[in-house]
């Protein structure tokens, strides 16, 4: 049982909770804040009922983000010390940032946005609606920022017991990879939460339930789809490019690149094949000539650093990284296809009876989580054997003493209250999907502390009867 290995496994399975949530609700405060704004501009109930029922599946989310949130931050002092002591100069304040200005935004305006409705103006309401959006955005500014200094480190200096010093912030902050991962991951959320807000409605739809709510959510998640999941292809493409420049051996893994290729024979794309480390090859590869040069290069005959460049010590695992890109590939063009599909029929003026249509976005509810944790498994395993990129080993960060046995006993405890935990959170999500938007009541008078109260009636304690509040004052 090795200890580096385990904690590597624990630390991935924390995470992989973790990040589900999290991106869910960015892209969710987004969307509640879009449907207030509708309300507040139509006066219509249903975007008011909309609202309420994503709310609610929003303060869950987010409750369920925030407990997954602190055990993996428990993972740095208990599993990792030494990348604590050496980079924690530079990782600490990123992270005491996030906290600081992000959460203690979303915390400051969450309580207004789920419990003021009826004791706050509309507008009120609304920024506090916008305000918690915001602080996810910024949120995710920091923790990629963080991430994205180890995945390619700037602006710092190392001082002679090893110890990572900042040398110039800005630097730290925006470094090489920082606005493509950055865009990747907000546009990944986007569109996690765009698909699941596009299944449900199609099963509504299908059901024939909340039909007016859920033609609604279907159209404006057809809409917004069309304008992400692109959008999201060409930020991909750029993150390709960046990576040839800053992190050749991810990219080599992630196309299984072992060899260079003859002079003027350009590199082929592998869809499908079984990378052998051993073997140094790709057995059973199918691949299309010089695809991978026009892709990866967009050139004809360009070619990108192979795997051999390096010893063997220094590749990430190829198969996960192959394997995990092409399926998060695979699901990218596949709602390409449904969101090209949902505009033709709705031209046709046929998106909300089309079984075709509404079945696929039934299936592909949950593939943004799918993708988004494929695309942080390419992330993080790709840049393996390195925790600091080029600068620190993985097996140098690990907490020195550390049995395996007892990573083992925490990594078993994780599992079953997370198996608990979250199966019951994710239960109770689903019973409040199947319940759907639930007409809300209207406010009364003075409760949106604009409208005037009405005059109310309090007894007499002399004779019994009633009078008015001027009088009891």
């Amino acid at each position: 049982m090795d200890a580096l290995l385990l904690s590597r496994i624990q630390f991935g399975f924390v995470i992989s909770f973790h990040i589900l949530f999290p991106a869910f609700t960015i892209g969710l405060a987004h969307w509640l804040a879009f449907v207030e704004w509708r309300w507040l501009r139509t006066r219509d109930d249903v975007w008011r009922d909309m609202y309420f029922f994503w709310m609610k599946i929003f303060a869950v989310s987010f409750g369920m983000g925030v407990v997954s949130g602190i055990v993996m931050s428990f993972q740095f002092g208990t599993n990792w010390a030494l990348l604590s002591e050496r980079a924690g100069n530079v990782l600490g304040p990123l992270l005491n940032y996030e906290v600081l200005t992000a959460f203690f935004l979303e915390a400051s305006f969450l309580g207004v946005m789920l419990f003021g409705w009826r004791r706050v103006s509309d507008r009120v309401h609304f920024l506090a609606t916008c305000m918690v959006a915001l602080g996810t955005l910024i949120s995710t500014f920091w923790i990629i920022s963080a991430n994205s200094w180890m995945q390619t480190p700037q602006g710092h200096i190392i001082n002679a017991l090893g110890e990572f010093e900042v040398a110039d912030w800005w630097q730290v902050v925006f470094n090489p990879s920082f606005p493509y991962r950055l865009a990747h991951m907000v546009l990944a959320a986007f569109i996690t939460t765009c698909f699941v807000i596009g299944g449900v409605s199609a099963w509504y739809l299908h059901r024939g339930v909340h039909v007016e709510s859920a033609r609604r959510m279907l159209r404006h998640a057809v809409v917004f789809a069309a304008i992400s999941v692109p959008a999201q292809i060409v930020v991909g493409d750029l993150s390709g490019l960046m990576l040839r420049e800053q992190q050749p051996m991810k990219l080599a893994a992630i196309e299984a690149h072992w060899h260079d290729e003859p002079a003027g024979q350009g590199m082929p794309f592998t869809l499908v094949g079984w990378p052998d480390a051993q073997g140094e090859r790709t057995l059973g590869a199918v691949q299309i000539p010089r695809a991978g040069s026009l892709i990866l290069t967009h050139s004809w005959d360009g070619t990108i650093t192979p795997l051999t460049a390096v010893p063997a010590e220094d590749r990430p695992p190829v198969w996960p990284v192959f394997w995990s890109f092409r399926v998060m590939l695979a699901i990218g063009f596949a709602m390409l296809a449904l969101v090209l599909a949902s505009l033709w029929q709705w031209r046709r003026g046929s998106l909300y009876t089309s079984h075709g249509v509404l079945w696929g976005w039934r299936w592909l509810s949950p593939s943004g989580f799918i993708a988004l944790l494929t695309g942080w498994y390419v992330a993080e395993i790709g840049r393996q054997p390195w925790v600091v990129h080029g600068l620190m080993r993985t097996a140098d960060a690990v907490s020195p003493n550390l049995a395996g046995g007892e990573v083992l006993a925490s990594l078993l405890i994780y599992a079953a209250a997370y198996a608990v935990i979250f199966g019951a959170g994710i239960w109770y999500l689903r019973r409040m999907l199947e319940k759907g938007p639930v007409p809300q009541p209207p406010k009364e008078p003075g409760e949106d502390g604009k409208t005037p109260m009405r005059p109310l009636a309090y007894p007499d304690e002399t004779t019994g009867g009633a009078r008015s509040p001027e009088r009891r004052t």
